[in-house]
């Protein structure tokens, strides 16, 4: 069974709504579009290179795979970034969509039917793991059906106030082990956590 992997900025307060451009998503009159753009640097693309360095296939929300899909095909042969755009041009993507006939994006696939129910039998395909960047709305729902089995997640050093949250009140209880942490010189944290069964509860005598 192949697993799910989810990559995800963050603020300090829990806000992941547009964090590469003021205009990915200014919904909710959200101001503070490209928050994360002032903390950029090697550290951050080395997470990146990591995370892409074994076989993986990717599953995305709409607005998601319209951001790549507009940046990534057109990536310059002697960009810094070349290499992993052609990892992502090459590889699988799933897309959760209501627009199915407009995937223009190479070895692109629309997820058909109810949404939990298509990742759970993607899950159960043989093949590479399926890893979501950002796709904020579409994460919520998985989480809310227990099916992302790991989260990581880079945190920066502001709060936002209002915005779009990884985590909904109907987000599944679940336990999680952390298995990378480190720090960029921006003050960027990077963390992963492997899902690890049911929180665990006590009382201190």
């Amino acid at each position: 069974m192949r697993k799910h992997i989810v990559s995800m900025f963050l603020s300090l307060d829990g806000v992941t709504q547009s964090p590469g451009a003021p205009e990915e998503d200014a919904s909710g009159d959200f101001r503070l579009g490209g928050w994360t753009v002032p903390y950029a640097d090697e550290a951050i693309g080395a997470s990146v290179r990591a995370l892409l360095a074994q076989p993986f296939e990717l599953l995305l929300g709409r607005c998601t795979y319209d951001i790549f899909a507009s940046y990534w095909p057109h990536v310059p042969a002697d960009s810094r970034s070349r290499g992993i755009a052609d990892q992502f041009n090459r590889v699988r993507k799933h897309v959760a969509t209501h627009r199915p006939d407009t995937l223009p994006w190479h070895n692109s696939h629309a997820l058909k039917g109810d949404l939990a129910d298509a990742i759970r039998a993607l899950k159960l395909q043989d093949g590479a793991d399926l890893v979501t960047f950002g796709s904020g709305d579409m994460v919520r729902q998985l989480l809310a059906a227990g099916l992302v089995d790991e989260l990581q997640l880079l945190t920066y050093p502001v709060i936002l106030g209002p915005g779009k949250r990884l985590f909904g009140n109907d987000a599944l209880a679940s336990a999680f082990t952390v298995t990378h942490a480190t720090s960029t010189p921006g003050g960027v944290l990077i963390s992963r956590y492997v899902r690890n069964g049911e929180v665990r509860t006590g009382a201190f005598e």
